[in-house]
């Protein structure tokens, strides 16, 4: 099945409209009319070749929601018109411990909704900056959203669950104090889904422009991270701090801000590494510093279900195909609030 789609041929060039093949719908296949898909700061380093191993043509995509058009005859869960979504996640070995306790996502052989190795042409997976896509069913998610609100959910399926598993792992809720640094396409959902939990939020920005935005998202107190006295007030008071920043930076100044046992988890995903964190800070006070990588897919479907009852959704700019290129751009000088979304008709005018 031959599809539009948007990637590139190459590294050092602009995306550009191209045909890609699907393959058609097996047993246990679901076909989805894709509607919209987020553009995440994934696709941008992928795309460009920023992180090893990009296959071209590249087609990124991973925040992927629109219609079932077809299913698979061993099908039952699912039928054409149900609204659906696909995450980061399309494949996984189905057998192993991670597998076996719906953490497909730390599966070894988990296969990623683009540039993962695949039997499909042309040898690996291609993403939602595409007209359809076929996944197995174990990785398809229901919607239960108001369909007004689909476009704003895409984002959900990646910077929804990489903020949601942390925050649910860690335990958020109500008497604890999370902090959530950075308010971008991350930090919003992180900043929406701690207080909906419950939490005493505390947002961390770089920006005074930001600090009435944070707190209309959600957040109780905003603090500038480069103002010592904010920083300092905080000192030895947090429970948990979930760490957004993709671009690396001084992670001492918040882990010292961390309780007795207390955690920070990096869930942003730089092109070069934080500098190393001063040992003192975490042996001192028996604190932890973890990484955290979206979600299994029961945990996905938890957070939207969680997200669908509590009218939670990304705050969203939509653009058209010929827009993506200068939306990289805007992304990565944070001219977006909070995240760029592809409305997946435009692939065809």
């Amino acid at each position: 099945m031959n599809v539009k789609a948007f990637g590139s041929y190459a590294g050092d060039q602009p995306l550009q409209t191209m045909d890609i093949t699907r393959r058609e719908t097996g047993a246990h296949d679901i076909q989805i009319d894709i509607a919209f898909c987020g553009i995440c700061h994934s696709d941008l380093h992928q795309v460009r070749a920023e992180w090893a191993g990009t296959q071209f043509p590249c087609v990124p995509g991973h925040e992927i929601v629109g219609r079932v058009s077809a299913v698979g005859a061993h099908v039952s869960d699912f039928k054409p018109g149900d609204l659906v979504g696909v995450g980061c996640i399309v494949d996984s070995c189905q057998h192993c411990d991670d597998c076996d306790a719906g953490l497909e996502n730390y599966c070894d052989g988990m296969v990623g909704t683009y540039n993962s190795p695949t039997t499909d042409q042309p040898g690996w997976t291609m993403g939602g900056y595409s007209q359809k896509i076929v996944v197995h069913e174990r990785y398809v998610l229901r919607i239960r959203h108001p369909e007004e609100q689909l476009a704003a959910v895409a984002p959900l399926l990646c910077a929804g669950i990489t903020t949601y598993s942390p925050l649910r792992h860690w335990n958020a809720g109500p008497g604890k104090k999370i902090g959530v640094v950075g308010i971008g396409g991350l930090g919003h959902m992180g900043i929406k889904l701690a207080r909906a939990m419950g939490a005493h939020v505390v947002a961390f920005t770089t920006s005074e422009s930001k600090r009435e935005a944070a707190k209309q998202l959600g957040a109780h107190e905003v603090v500038l991270s480069r103002n010592a006295a904010e920083m300092e007030a905080h000192g030895k008071s947090f429970d948990f701090i979930l760490n957004t920043v993709a671009a690396p930076h001084d992670l001492d100044a918040f882990l010292v801000l961390l309780k007795r046992d207390g955690t920070m988890a990096l869930v942003g995903a730089p092109a070069t590494p934080h500098p190393s964190a001063n040992v003192f800070n975490l042996i001192m006070k028996r604190r932890s510093l973890a990484g955290s990588m979206i979600g299994g897919i029961h945990e996905t479907q938890e957070m939207l279900d969680f997200c669908a009852e509590h009218g939670i959704v990304a705050d969203i700019e939509m653009v058209r195909a010929n827009q993506i290129n200068e939306s990289y751009e805007r992304m990565l000088k944070g001219d977006v609030k909070y995240r760029f979304v592809l409305d997946n008709a435009s692939l065809t005018v």
